[in-house]
């Protein structure tokens, strides 16, 4: 069984950056698939990145101002966030899917998340 929690949101100025932790219950991160998603008020929930095999894909986005790894024991995976726009703003959520080895931007092929994270942009 899988336990995801995310942690690190609050608030910022435009510009400004926020690091977001994600932990998981019962071990490492080996062997699974990992997401990043976000959602705003009123918004469907959005592709944020990915990381499996110890490599990030990012949404359009965020691509060049986001950065996806890991620590070293493997048993936190970040979120690092610069260059914030108000648009930025939502609920951040890690997600994961065990035995799978690719990644994905699909909402549906992870069955595991965690409680969300809120983060807030000020303009």
């Amino acid at each position: 069984q899988v336990q995801l929690v995310e942690s690190g949101g609050g608030l910022v100025q435009t510009g400004g950056s926020l690091r977001l932790s994600c932990t998981a219950s019962g071990g490492t991160f080996n062997n699974i698939a990992m997401g990043w998603f976000r959602q705003a008020p009123g918004k469907e929930r959005e592709f944020v990145g990915s990381w499996s095999r110890s490599r990030p894909v990012y949404g359009g986005s965020v691509k060049g101002r986001f950065t996806i790894y890991e620590d070293d024991s493997k048993t936190t995976l970040y979120l690092q966030m610069n260059s914030l726009k108000p648009e930025d703003t939502g609920v951040y959520y890690c997600a994961g899917q065990p035995g799978r080895l690719y990644y994905s931007d699909l909402v549906r092929e992870y069955d595991y998340w965690g409680q969300g994270t809120q983060v807030t942009v000020s303009s």
